[in-house]
């Protein structure tokens, strides 16, 4: 294992969606039109890998908005 890690190799399993497809779902779900139930079928997940998505771009607008912009 230490050699395929090396090697770049050792991998977990794959994401369902990218991520232009989470951030696609998030805001389609954000809208309010739909639930995640109506969201995870058309994108051929689980309502828990939703919930996930929606989750992963809390924290990553959460962590965007408290970086301060670069000063020049």
């Amino acid at each position: 294992m230490k050699v395929a890690k090396a090697k770049g190799h050792l991998r977990g399993k794959r994401p369902k969606l990218n991520h232009r497809q989470e951030a696609h779902l998030v805001a389609l779900l954000e809208t309010g039109e739909y639930t995640t139930a109506d969201l995870a079928d058309p994108f051929g997940v689980a309502r828990s890998t939703v919930y996930r998505a929606v989750e992963r771009e809390r924290i990553l607008k959460a962590a965007t908005m408290s970086t301060p912009a670069p000063r020049i």
